[in-house]
């Protein structure tokens, strides 16, 4: 295994940046721009999101909150509600927060270097040292997912990346990599070449502008390298959630701040082992006129995997229609476009569709009675 760096470091970043040029991607709405407030949003939604996933929510963002202040001035409910469905909440979360303390501490000016940048929250590292470098022009190495797996190969750095030996080797590797002079260039290459080319699975080694001197390429280790995240079985956790009904509306809860889904609308929820009947009449003074038990959900978080077991409960009256904060009624049109994690609202999808199919077959079995009816 190799453990120095290469005679020509220089020529590894000139063979980037031309690549970058010539086959890079230049046509990414957060690209071709220096606007520090555009690639610090990008960077932070594509925190473990796929670009093709990104780009629709980045345009959706930008529209409704155009620049720093106004995320800052916005609620936080409206920014979870355009964040809804990309997931990983907690970065939305620290999205509203820092844009509030850029405003606050810094005037609305994101400041120019990355130490400053890695104190605001949601902000690490990698993500500061590429604000500064493509807005402000800093002398900064990144180390995103996709860099790690470019030097990784190409160093030979052995083991998985978050241990922190291995993401010191690969911080040593970036910092001496780095190129005198087209920092932006050069960085903007790192990520594409580990986007496009260096993928983890059936990277294209054969267009690979640094594949002449690539340590993995030339020991046979290119799938092996990155080591994965050491596997440990993940915990397994169930869950009851409650779509109740009434009048064609249904009941939405507003979820504490911390935890998963923080300050997001979903069901009310109990214990997998806890009597409907009994929780309604004691959480809500209630009676239920259905209980009908739903198809499973399984949802994997980083560290647990989540099993929904959802009930779909009628009930004909209700103590009040604004009973209490935390609690809304909503039909299911306007309760799909509530901030909502993406399992509730394919909850929702199956629902609806569930009662679509219901009104079909009604209205054919109706139809069909009426054609009888006349050919008698």
């Amino acid at each position: 295994m190799s453990s120095s760096f290469p005679l020509g470091a220089g020529e590894f970043a000139q063979r980037v940046i031309a690549w970058q040029r010539a086959q890079g991607r230049h046509d990414l709405p957060w690209q071709n721009t220096r606007d520090p407030y555009r690639i610090w949003l990008s960077e932070v939604m594509l925190q473990q999101t796929q670009v093709t996933v990104v780009m629709a929510y980045y345009r959706a963002f930008l529209q409704a909150f155009p620049d720093v202040h106004a995320l800052a001035s916005a609620s936080r409910e409206r920014v979870l509600e355009c964040w809804s469905g990309l997931g990983y909440y907690r970065r939305a979360h620290h999205l509203h927060t820092a844009a509030q303390e850029v405003v606050s501490r810094y005037g609305g000016e994101f400041p120019p270097d990355a130490a400053s940048l890695a104190a605001l929250p949601g902000i690490g590292r990698s993500t500061a040292a590429a604000i500064a470098v493509l807005a402000f022009g800093a002398r900064e190495a990144i180390l995103d997912g996709n860099v790690k797996r470019v030097l990784a190969r190409h160093r030979s750095i052995a083991g998985y990346p978050g241990a922190p030996k291995v993401a010191a080797r690969l911080w040593q590797a970036a910092h001496a990599m780095l190129p005198a002079r087209d920092l932006e260039v050069y960085t903007q290459g790192l990520m594409d070449l580990g986007a496009t080319v260096c993928v983890r699975k059936q990277p294209k080694c054969g267009i690979c502008p640094v594949r002449a001197d690539c340590a993995a390429l030339r020991e046979g280790r290119v799938n092996e390298l990155p080591a994965p995240r050491p596997r440990k079985p993940l915990p397994q956790r169930a869950v009851r959630v409650l779509l109740i009904e009434r009048g064609g509306e249904i009941l939405l809860e507003k979820r504490p701040a911390n935890g998963i889904w923080g300050g997001l609308w979903s069901f009310p929820e109990l214990p997998l082992d806890a009597d409907i009947g009994v929780s309604l009449r004691t959480r809500f003074a209630v009676e239920a006129t259905l209980c009908q038990e739903l198809p499973t959900i399984a949802h994997g978080f980083t560290h647990y995997a989540l099993t929904l077991h959802p009930c779909r409960v009628g009930v004909s009256e209700w103590p009040g229609r604004a009973e209490a904060p935390g609690f809304v009624w909503l039909s299911p049109a306007d309760a799909h476009g509530a901030a909502l994690p993406a399992p509730i609202k394919k909850l929702l999808r199956s629902l609806r569709e569930n009662r679509e199919g219901m009104s079909a077959g009604r209205a054919m079995l109706g139809a069909a009675r009426a054609t009888v009816a006349g050919d008698a």
